[in-house]
């Protein structure tokens, strides 16, 4: 079982960067593959990055590539996003999602996953 807290969201101009981090509860923290989506009003919630339990493989959805990195810090049990050059479509809630794994893998869907956060709001003005 592992608990998640997503802090670092708030408004921020076209062009400018936020670093998102997610705290997990819990000892086995390093077992975990873990992603970041998001989820703008009215539509479904996305990928956009993934990272194994090592921090060794990440993936990213196109939409953010070049722009955003993932990374992990398995001694603070934390996962971050560092969001650059962020775009008014970049705006939405940023949920971070973590799945136990025995493998070297990283996740892309959702349903791969079993545990979230509550999410945080990221704004994007023009």
């Amino acid at each position: 079982q592992v608990h998640l807290v997503e802090s670092g969201g708030g408004l921020v101009q076209a062009g400018g960067s936020l670093r998102l981090s997610c705290a997990a509860s819990g000892r086995t923290f390093s077992s975990y593959a873990l992603g970041w989506f998001r989820q703008a009003p009215g539509k479904e919630r996305e990928f956009v990055a993934a990272i194994n339990r090592s921090g060794g493989r990440t993936y990213y959805a196109d939409s953010v590539k070049g722009r955003f990195t993932i990374s992990r810090d398995n001694a603070k049990n934390t996962v971050y996003l560092q969001m650059n050059s962020l775009k008014p479509e970049d705006t939405a809630v940023y949920y971070c999602a973590a799945t136990i794994t025995g493998g070297n893998y990283y996740y892309i869907r959702t349903n791969e996953y079993n545990y979230w956060g509550q999410g945080t709001q990221v704004t994007v003005s023009s």
